[in-house]
């Protein structure tokens, strides 16, 4: 039987690039420049250097992180992406100031947080009196204890009795480890899990490698429903909770 759901966070349960409206609003600039410009900055005190040097420093290391997530399936710390940037430009930076770096980067989501999915705390409200409920997230720049507070901030946290983030567990979706994480924490085989997320790859072929059921979510963002393998395909909030349950009962 059906006794645990995992979601993946953004473009799930938080609507990626949400927030960018209300930097703009703020006079702040987009979270992309907004890094380059914190690491441009610092240096700059030091020693001259332009910005479009660290911008293409930057370039690289972020080239660099997206080939080791899409296939190695590691995500990197921001410190180790910042240090290839430093590496790259051959310049140094004192630890403070790095730290101070790193720590901004990681904050970001929560100085301006982006939004929650409309309707999904509701929906988790339904689903926790049923299923017990996991988040299984890779981490970007924001790590699980970022990722923990934003969801607190929002009032989802207490939904959730486990969570599996990519920097914590070491590996990302569609590693079995990161499922396996989380079937571990709910105390339930993966066979009696169903996973829902926005991606094909990572969310519904990395669930349903280890047995469980998936649902692949495009009431967020539609990455090519037409061509998936999920169990099922929910385009509204909604209507998850149904979804979900009709999943359950042919299990």
């Amino acid at each position: 039987m059906l006794k645990a759901v995992s979601f993946d966070l953004w473009n799930t349960l938080v609507r990626d690039g949400s927030d960018e409206p209300k930097r703009a609003a703020r006079g702040l600039r987009p979270k992309p420049a907004e890094r380059r410009h914190l690491v441009w900055q610092a240096l700059n005190d030091l020693a001259p250097i332009t910005p479009e040097a660290v911008a293409a420093a930057y370039d690289d290391a972020d080239a660099a992180f997206d080939k080791a997530w899409q296939e190695d399936l590691v995500t990197w710390t921001v410190g180790g992406r910042l240090r290839r940037v430093l590496d790259a430009l051959g310049r140094e930076l004192p630890a403070e100031a790095l730290s101070e770096i790193v720590k901004a980067h990681e904050e970001m989501e929560i100085a301006v947080p982006p939004d929650a999915t409309e309707g999904i705390a509701e929906v988790l409200g339904g689903l926790a009196l049923r299923y017990r409920l996991c988040v299984v997230s890779d981490t970007l720049v924001s790590p699980a204890g970022t990722l923990r507070r934003l969801l607190a901030s929002q009032g989802l946290e207490d939904f959730f009795t486990g969570f599996a983030f990519s920097d914590e567990v070491g590996r990302a979706k569609p590693d079995r480890a990161i499922f396996e994480a989380a079937a571990d924490q709910l105390g339930v085989e993966p066979e009696e899990m169903l996973h829902v997320g926005d991606r094909e790859r990572e969310d519904v072929r990395g669930a349903k490698a280890l047995g469980m059921r998936a649902v692949l979510f495009t009431a967020v963002v539609d990455r090519g429903s037409a061509d998936t393998m999920a169990d099922a395909v929910c385009r509204e909030v909604a209507d998850l909770p149904e979804v979900i349950d009709d999943l359950a009962a042919r299990f």
